[in-house]
């Protein structure tokens, strides 16, 4: 019982810490930047002005979709990492 108050405490913790954390990713060379915490949201997005092109919305899109979607991707696998080290040595029935 004593053990599981314990990893309770950890995994909040850790969800606390993660909550803070961020990770920032980019596409395009650099020309958006996508920004996310570790808790899985989004926080910025930036965008060179010379990414913009009028003529090229579409492109400009993917470049938008890409850095946020690499930047949840590595927030997610910290996530994961974080609280798998919380949870390392459980064995809980029916979760294998």
């Amino acid at each position: 019982m004593k053990q599981a108050q314990r990893m309770q405490q950890d995994a909040q913790r850790v969800q606390a810490e993660l909550a803070a954390r961020t990770v920032e990713a980019s596409s395009g060379g650099g020309a958006v930047k996508a920004v996310a915490k570790c808790d899985g949201s989004l926080v910025s997005i930036k965008i060179d002005p010379g990414a913009v092109n009028p003529s090229d919305v579409a492109m400009l899109e993917d470049l938008v979709l890409s850095a946020a979607n690499q930047a949840l991707a590595q927030a997610r696998e910290i996530s994961a990492q974080e609280m798998a080290k919380v949870t390392q040595g459980l064995s809980l029935p029916g979760m294998m």
